[in-house]
């Protein structure tokens, strides 16, 4: 998003009304540039700001920042840094850190897609009889970046389900005590009673119920 930002490639002009096809011209969002084929560049800062200009200037700056703060929460939420807390509040971060990476796609994507409707609009005007201009390198990257940084947010928003899961699924097991299920009856031989008709332990008392957690039978 960055690079796509401080590009100076978002329209180019066409070749098919260039007299001299030796030479270019490129416009990005600040500079407007001018080189030929032996690699001459010299570009000029736009003084005529027009209203979509401005409008992409702003959105594309704008997913700049927000993607830079994303990336620093999204650092926090993190499970293997010690910030942020418990893994709750880490799952609560990055889902916070998801919302922002798809402001920023979000806002990348509407910069160079008005910018690029500009263009096409222009370019397949019968009626526009000044400079016609093609989609630029700057435009690609741009929507580039923005999808990426909206699968980004996608999975960092849908991280936090998992995480709740598992908290919630951590329930403590009851251990009702050692009871042996073997009894020797000095009863004589064939007279033993059945293991299985041993009466079953009282639980009605409840100081006999301890409560371990699941690590104990490890």
């Amino acid at each position: 998003t960055i690079g796509a930002t401080v590009s100076n490639e978002w329209r180019a002009i066409s070749r098919a009304f260039l007299v001299i096809t030796a030479t270019w011209m490129l416009q990005g969002l600040w500079n407007n540039c001018a080189g030929n084929a032996l690699g001459a560049l010299h570009c000029i800062h736009i003084l005529q700001l027009e209203g979509y200009i401005q409008a992409c200037r702003g959105l594309m700056i704008a997913a700049v920042c927000l993607g830079f703060f994303g990336s620093i929460f999204a650092l926090v939420g993190m499970k293997c840094t010690k910030l942020g807390g418990t893994d709750k509040n880490k799952a609560s971060i990055a889902c916070f850190a998801g919302v922002i990476f798809l402001l920023s796609g979000l806002c990348s994507l509407s910069s160079c897609s008005l910018y690029a409707h500009r263009i096409t609009t222009e370019f397949f005007d019968p009626m526009f009889y000044d400079q016609k201009y093609e989609l630029g390198a700057a435009l690609f990257i741009g929507w580039a970046g923005s999808i990426l940084c909206i699968l980004g947010g996608s999975v960092l928003c849908f991280s936090i389900t998992g995480s709740f899961t598992k908290s919630h699924s951590r329930a403590n097991y009851i251990y009702k005590g050692a009871v042996s299920h073997s009894h020797i009856s000095s009863r004589p031989r064939g007279q033993a009673q059945s293991v299985n008709q041993r009466p079953p332990p009282d639980c009605s008392n409840s100081s006999r119920i301890q409560h371990f957690d699941k690590n104990v039978y490890v």
